[in-house]
This record gives C-alpha cells, structure tokens and sequence, in this order.
C-alpha cells in the first residue's frame, strides 16, 4: 500500500466519538472509550515510530467509532502482546507472525485470529506498514476460533453451568441472606436479574428505570442488546424480555429506592425518573452538571467490574456449597447465561430458541448448549445421597438431642412434624409460609431433634422422586426436591454420628 492510497481513507480528525457516545482526543495519550474500559494508546510508542503509531490509531479510531469498547481494548491489548513478543525490528514482517502464531500455539489461535483481523483492517484501510506478503501469509491460514464451549460441554464445576442443585442452593441463599440483612436490596436485585435473564454484564448495568414495562397483565425487562456491531451503539436496541412477579416486585422496590437516593440531589421530571440507571453508580453523579446530559450516557451507570465484584461478595456472604466439588459456588453472571442456555437445551428447546433466550444474533453458539450435554442423575437412591450430602452441606440448622435443648423448646407451636411424628422444632418467631417438614431441612431455623424419624422423611422423597421420573419421564422436574434430599440426609449422617459419639462417651 503506498502512501497516496492513505489520502483516499477515512480522515480520523483530532476529535472522534466511541460507539458509547465518548467524546475522545485523538491525541490524548489515553482515550475513554465508555464508563468501563480506558485505552493508554501511548504505550504502543515503545515499539512504533511517529507515522507507524499514527497509523496503529487510525485503525484503533476506526474500531472504536463502531465496535464495543471491550472489543477495542482486547485489540490493543493483542497488538501490544505481539509487540513486545516479537520486538521492534521484527515488527509486521512475515517471520515476526510465523514466530508469534508459533509462540501461542494451538490453544492461542482465537488470540492471533483478532490480531489478524486489526492487521487486515490496517491494510484495507491504505495505510502504510503492512506488506502485500504479510496479508497473503495471513489470508492463507486458518485458525482456530478457540473452544469457548468447553465449560459449557464439560459442566466445568468452576467455569460451567450450575447444577440444579447448585442453582437451587444459590437461590435459597440469597434470599435467606437477605432476610438476614447480610444482603441489600441493591445487591439481591443485581443477583436475581443476573440468576434469572441470564444477560451479560454490560446489559445489566446499562438498564433504566424506564426499562421496567408492564402491559396486558404481564411484566417485561426492555434489555438494551449488546455485541450487535451494526445497531449503533449504547442503548440503541432492545429486547423486551418477560420477567416473573418476584423478580418485578424487586426491581420496583429498587427502582423506588434509586429515585429516593436522586431525588435528594435534584429535581426531577417525570420523564427524567424513568432515565434514572436501575443500577446506578451514584459516585459519578455531578451536582454542578446538568443533569439531562448525565442520564443520556452511561457515566451514571453500574461499572461492568463493580458487579462482578457484587456477585463474588454475594457469594461469600451464603457461602453454599456445592455437591460436585465441597467448595463454595463461585458466582458470575457468565455461569448463570451458561446454566439457561444449558437448561433450555435439556428441555429440548432448539438452537434458534436458546439464541433468542440468550439474546445471540444467530445460533453460531448455542449448539453448545443442545449436543452432548451430560445427562441430569436419573436416579437417586440413599447410596448416592448419603455420598453427596456432606460434600453440598445442605442443611443449614443446629441438630438437638431433645426439645428442651430448642431455641423455642417450651412453645409446643415450634414442633415441626411430619403428620404422625415430631421432627424437630423451628427457632423463628417469624411467620413462615413454607411447606413443612420438607421445607424446613434446607432452613437454617431448623432444629432436628436427634432421635427424630429423619429416614423416613428421606425414604418418602426418594420414593416421590422416582414417582414423579415414572410418570413424566422428565428428570428436571422429579429433580425438583433433589436438594432437600440431600439436606435430611446429611441430617440423618449427623445424627448417626452424634449418637456413635454419646454411645463412646
């Protein structure tokens, strides 16, 4: 490419716009792409002279006009990798990407591929650098695109899809910590969105109380869509997605709560309540600004890593367990988007239905999610529960030797029984609606009595498990209790254990 072709190119003026609506100085040595991700382009002059560093900008301006800023600092990111691999004399020449393909190997492949992709815009774009040997090298390999499905095709206990029973515990947990106060409102509302749209990160933080629709009866999410390059940027298009009535009612109370928290710093029109972020960053919040050009970008929004912080630290506070690994679950919106999809293809659901789900333009993904899924345990019998129980720690309550020893042991109300027998008694003064006894063994209020007839609680569970796979042939459904299977099985282990105890004194 020669020099005069580069006169005939987009000219990037010192000035340009991100696709978030980011004013951005060309000739900053940093350039703010959205309220997530800043680039320090300047770092690129370690290893390109003035013209070479003013063509890598151009072609970064380009892709920062019309891709998501993600997109645009992993290709920063990328280039800066090859240069300090392949060092300033060898930089763009054709043994430089021999060597650096070399050095990431197969398992790199999908990394080199973006680089290759930037490389070839560089060169379609005119500008001077890449040679006409280069672009030949690299429009003759083909590379791998990377196995994004693997965690998914594997039920990878860290990275994977949650187990029902996971999913379960996770949901229980939650909802208990926030009862307990040991979770806001803020953060339960971020977790159940996440557990239950299964939407990316950047769609959750980029909601506005707006978003929050209800017509004909039924409740909806307008989820702003994400990674569609060609649909103009932040909050341009949308997806309305039906939510349940817990998950609305949650949303409302936090959409209630966020106008109280502006409401003091300003006044607000109608019309600028439903711009209010549903998930705000109120620190970004500027009092000496007005305050229709903060809600019309995204400054006023979630960042993306403060809720993957929220999610770990909700992890940490139910700190549940899993049945496969004995660890606590590690929590991320990624996980949740795998469990759905994951879900839907167990259900049968075909692959257009699981990218509609998941909010994907085609199903170049989602077969992933409908070919060699690991099956669900069919059955379960007290072997397999009694082997599983102390691993997941289901059972969240104190076991008693006797009444008298209970939170409440002289208020006969406290009594849980199963119809003929006690089991045990409830430390809540609360009111509880739950289906008891069952109910009750995944209840950290609950206190098995030691010498209470557990096995058969456990023995009429197994028996409706198997009941209900005869008569449905679903083994999601007749999966439905398998966590309180495991719950007063691990009762029944402790119990066993604290009598072994009192009889060896």
């Amino acid at each position: 490419m020669n020099s005069n072709m580069q006169a005939l190119q987009i000219a990037t003026n010192k000035q340009f716009v991100s696709r978030d609506g980011y004013e951005v100085d060309f000739e900053a040595p940093s350039w703010k792409l959205s309220k997530d991700v800043s680039i320090r382009v300047i770092n690129a002059t370690t290893y390109l002279n003035g013209s070479m560093y003013e063509s890598y900008r151009e072609v970064l301006a380009f892709y920062a006009k019309g891709n998501s800023p993600d997109y645009v600092q992993n290709l920063h990111y990328q280039s800066m990798h090859y240069f300090n691999a392949c060092g300033i004399k060898t930089i763009f020449s054709v043994e430089s990407f021999i060597s650096y393909r070399a050095l990431l190997g197969k398992r790199g492949e999908h990394k080199f591929a973006q680089l290759r992709t930037f490389i070839k815009k560089w060169s379609a774009l005119g500008y001077d650098g890449i040679s006409d040997d280069v672009i030949r090298l690299l429009n003759k390999w083909t590379l791998s695109g990377g196995d994004r499905g693997a965690p998914i095709r594997s039920m990878c206990p860290e990275r994977g899809p949650l187990t029902d029973i996971e999913m379960d515990a996770v949901i229980s947990g939650i909802t208990i910590a926030y009862a307990n106060a040991r979770v806001s409102l803020f953060e339960i509302s971020i977790a159940m969105t996440v557990i239950m749209t299964g939407r990316r990160p950047t769609q959750i933080t980029a909601l506005k109380i707006g978003d929050l629709i209800s017509h004909s009866g039924k409740n909806f999410l307008n989820v702003p869509r994400a990674k569609q390059r060609s649909e103009g940027g932040w909050r341009k298009t949308f997806k309305q997605i039906p939510i349940i009535e817990d998950l609305w009612l949650l949303l409302k109370q936090q959409a209630a709560a966020v106008y109280r928290e502006f409401s003091a710093r300003a006044a607000l029109s109608d019309e600028q309540k439903t711009k209010l972020p549903l998930f705000p960053n109120y620190s970004a919040f500027d009092d000496s600004e007005d305050i229709n050009s903060q809600l019309n970008d995204d400054r006023l929004h979630l960042r993306n890593e403060t809720l993957a912080r929220t999610m770990v630290h909700i992890a940490k506070m139910i700190s549940v367990n899993s049945e496969r690994t004995g660890a606590p679950i590690l929590m991320n919106a990624y996980r949740f988007r795998y469990t759905l999809g994951t879900n839907l293809g167990r259900e049968g659901k075909g692959e257009y239905v699981i990218a509609e789900a998941l909010d994907h333009t085609d199903t170049q993904h989602t077969g992933v999610y409908v070919k060699n899924l690991p099956e669900i345990v069919e059955r379960i019998d007290k072997a397999v529960a009694y082997q599983l129980a102390p691993i997941a720690q289901a059972f969240q309550g104190i076991i008693i030797k006797t009444e008298h020893d209970a939170q409440r042991g002289s208020d006969p109300s406290s009594r849980i029984s199963n119809g003929a027998e006690n089991l045990g008694s409830c430390g809540s003064y609360g009111f509880c609606s739950a289906l008891a006894p069952v109910a009750c063994y995944t209840c950290n209020h609950f206190q098995p009595w030691l010498d209470g007839p557990h096995e058969g609680v456990l023995d009429h569970l197994l028996q409706e498990r198997n009941r209900v796979l005869d008569l449905t042939d679903d083994r999601k459904v007749a999966s439905v209790n398998d966590r309180l299977i495991l719950a007063v099985s691990d009762v029944i282990i402790r119990c066993k254990k604290m009598k072994e105890e009192i009889t060896h004194g």
